[in-house]
């Protein structure tokens, strides 16, 4: 990363003197955070033709919590895991988002994001930019029952998406329904009843031709 410091999106229109030393740091970060809805995936959204961003993945994600915390194969506290689900894609701010099926893409993808989140999480006050960077730290670890539940939404929602849109990634170059269900299996970490559903869908997804099978890739499809 350069030394040079990256320009603030608060610093384009100055706040009023006045604030607090602590309000203003966390003014700034909550504007910095702003570009999260800048930030293009490449699941497409199912009511509108066009690609989500990290923002909506982010709600969509807490609202799947709250709705299916009950299939969580361990206790789980719901507040924290949306905690987790609203903050974990933050980095990619500055770190961009990194394809699931894109392998070389991934090569250096902790690298990249381990900075940005030294980076973004320092704007605020030192109490919450520690609390903020424990829960992103827990999430990449899965080391709760939470982060694994919060990280089981992360791949199971993309899956809904790309159901929807009769294939979506999955038909993305070189992928197969295999890759597909390597890909998806930590849902079952945190839910076996939702890693089961999860097959279901991609067994049939495969079944329809809106992804491919090992043996149609291996003969030149």
């Amino acid at each position: 990363m350069s030394d040079e410091r990256r320009s603030l999106l608060a610093e384009r229109t100055p706040f009023p003197e006045g604030l607090g030393e602590r309000l203003r740091a966390q003014l700034t970060f909550l504007v910095e955070v702003d570009q999260l809805k800048t930030v293009l995936r490449q699941s497409p959204l199912i009511a509108a033709d066009r690609r989500e961003n990290d923002a909506e993945h982010s709600w969509h994600l807490a609202m799947m919590v709250v709705i299916l915390a009950e299939y969580s194969d361990q206790p789980i506290d719901v507040g924290h895991t949306v905690r987790l689900v609203l903050l974990h894609d933050l980095v990619e701010i500055y770190a961009g988002d990194t394809p699931l099926y894109d392998s070389a893409a991934g090569t250096d993808q902790q690298e990249r994001e381990v900075v940005a989140a030294d980076e973004l999480f320092t704007l605020l006050p030192t109490d919450q930019a520690q609390r903020m960077r424990a829960l992103w730290d827990e999430f990449e670890e899965r080391s709760t029952p939470e982060a694994k539940f919060a990280k089981a939404m992360d791949r199971l929602q993309p899956l809904l998406l790309n159901w929807m849109a009769r294939g979506g990634t999955w038909r993305t170059p070189g992928v197969t329904a295999d890759d597909v269900r390597a890909r998806k299996a930590l849902i079952g970490e945190a839910s076996s009843a939702l890693w089961e559903a999860g097959q279901h869908f991609i067994d049939e997804g495969e079944r329809r031709g809106w992804s491919r099978s090992a043996t149609a890739l291996d003969g030149g499809e």
